[in-house]
């Protein structure tokens, strides 16, 4: 009865660990981009001030 329960608890923790590396292989591919920052004619930055 043990080893059954052992057995599921193995099973289930590899399939965490295979989501967690499946999901972290992902995040690590995502590319971000940047918005181009918009330039005034004066020069100055906006500031969230």
């Amino acid at each position: 009865m043990y080893i059954w329960i052992l057995g599921i608890c193995i099973i289930i923790v590899f399939i965490v660990l295979a989501l967690s590396v499946i999901t972290t292989n992902k995040a690590y591919k995502y590319e971000h981009t940047i918005d181009p920052e918009d330039k005034k004619e004066d020069g100055k930055k906006n500031s969230a001030d």
